[in-house]
């Protein structure tokens, strides 16, 4: 028997494609504020977490998910000097 396996859909895919093309166009500085605003958000949604005000569960996966991008084109940035 065969055995089925998901594809990511188009969208997705292209979408992530688009938005690692965007962290790595920019320079290291913008990054480091990036992940300042990032930080920020995580920290007000674990806040709004714990009163329980949170809207959207799963934009903390996401913020999560971004800050590990940005660091990880970080550090490849500062591996490259």
């Amino acid at each position: 028997m065969a055995t089925k396996t998901k594809k990511a859909s188009g969208k997705a895919a292209d979408a992530k494609a688009v938005k690692h093309a965007d962290i790595r166009g920019k320079t290291p500085d913008e990054l480091k504020d990036q992940l300042l605003g990032l930080k920020k958000e995580q920290f007000n949604l674990r806040f709004q977490r714990a009163t329980q005000q949170l809207e959207k569960p799963a934009r903390v996966r996401e913020v999560r998910r971004e800050i590990a991008r940005v660091k990880t084109i970080l550090g490849e940035k500062a591996a490259a000097k």
